[in-house]
């Protein structure tokens, strides 16, 4: 079973980069995410037709406060249980993804509205220190 954060935990891990996604950056409102930087991947089984999480992990020794990171929904729910780099590369890819399948993007594109950089992901963690690292 995974560990729940009390309080104190919380305020200390959404504290980490000063109030925001340490992936994205954005400030982080009242509703955010404590996300494991390295998975602890929940065990799965099917019950009654429904593939439920066991309450088992398959890496227990991540679920540690110091693996927590504060994150904003989309950032946690998109990196689900992907290693940091599995989820930096799926991200990336993104970008091909949109060429070939989106039609609105390569004409937002073509208008000047949307600038494809090349750029590699770094995350915000990456170029901000942690302000209360554990």
């Amino acid at each position: 079973m995974s560990m729940r954060l009390t309080k104190a935990q919380r305020v200390a891990v959404h504290a980490k980069f000063g109030g925001r996604c340490a992936y994205c950056g954005c400030e982080l409102g009242a509703r955010w995410h404590a996300d494991h930087l390295e998975p602890v991947e929940r065990k799965l089984a099917m019950r009654g037709g429904r593939l439920v999480a066991t309450g088992e992990l398959y890496k227990p020794e991540n679920d540690r406060l110091d693996n927590f990171m504060p994150s904003c929904a989309p950032c946690n729910l998109s990196k689900h249980s992907m290693p940091l780099e599995g989820w930096r590369q799926w991200l990336a890819g993104h970008v091909n993804s949109l060429n070939q399948y989106h039609p609105i993007y390569r004409l937002a594109k073509a208008y000047g509205l949307i600038a494809e950089t090349g750029a590699p992901v770094i995350f915000y963690f990456e170029r901000h220190g942690a302000e209360n690292a554990a």
